[in-house]
């Protein structure tokens, strides 16, 4: 229940910048028609590209501006929160807690991604439903193995950007590392361009890396390119990386907190 409540305070928090979740609400359905023209274009030429129709490509567009948030991308969430106060020393008072900080955090970052998808994850596809022709998830195991996958992903997102903050403890600043991870999840989770479409053996390559799970898993299950023990094996691959991730994270707080110094004193 502790962390439940810590989730939903943090769901609440985030509700109370409305401003700027319409001005994203916007930015995301701007980019979603920009986006969804150039793949027309694209696909046009190439009709069956990656394996994905028309449709699908345009899907994949919207797909891709509904969990850009909601997965947090570009890096963000609770996790930015840890890295402040490590900087600051506040972190103190959560190396204090009887809780587990990881446990913490995650259960932050939860509600923080809940609220996303509700909000900028939702409302652009709403968008981009009426105006193109989108495809909806074939059945009810699509649409669990999505929520699902969804869910995974969000939590390999906070595992890689738990590693980012926790250099704080070191560095003193995650701005050089946040930034180069943002940039690596913005080109190995499909979201500038289908990870399916690149040629191998690069595509392979990037389909079993972490940042897959961001969208490009998500998106395939959503549009029944992965059914059956395919589907099963893409929610396996993410769980691994999940374990392993997390686990490092893990190992690193460990070394972190043997000798931490404490900003202010």
């Amino acid at each position: 229940m502790l962390y439940v409540a810590v989730a939903t305070r943090t769901f609440r928090r985030y509700s109370t910048y409305v401003g700027a979740t319409v001005a994203g609400i916007f930015t995301n359905s701007v980019f979603g028609l920009i986006y969804s023209y150039a793949y027309s274009a694209l696909w046009d030429q190439r009709p069956d590209a990656g394996g994905y129709d028309s449709i699908d490509a345009v899907t994949y567009v919207w797909l891709g501006q509904a969990l850009l948030m909601t997965v947090a991308t570009w890096g963000g969430g609770t996790t930015d929160d840890l890295a402040e106060r490590i900087r600051t020393g506040d972190v103190a008072i959560d190396l204090y807690r009887p809780v587990g900080i990881m446990g913490w955090y995650l259960a932050g970052d939860l509600g923080r991604a809940s609220y996303h998808l509700i909000t900028r994850g939702v409302g652009p596809t709403i968008l981009g439903y009426l105006l193109f022709d989108i495809r909806l998830p074939g059945g009810p195991v699509a649409a669990i193995g999505f929520l699902l996958s969804l869910v995974l992903a969000v939590v390999t997102s906070f595992a890689i950007r738990w590693l980012v903050a926790c250099s704080t403890f070191w560095l003193l600043d995650q701005g050089g590392l946040r930034m180069m991870a943002g940039a690596l999840a913005l080109f190995f989770s499909g979201m500038a361009l289908p990870l399916v479409i690149f040629p191998e053996p690069w595509r392979s390559i990037a389909l079993a890396l972490p940042w897959a799970s961001y969208l490009q898993t998500p998106a395939d299950i959503w549009l029944g390119k992965r059914e059956g023990l395919d589907l099963l094996a893409a929610l396996a691959l993410q769980g691994v990386w999940i374990v392993i991730l997390l686990g490092i994270g893990q190992v690193v707080l460990s070394a972190a907190t043997r000798k931490v110094v404490v900003q202010g004193g």
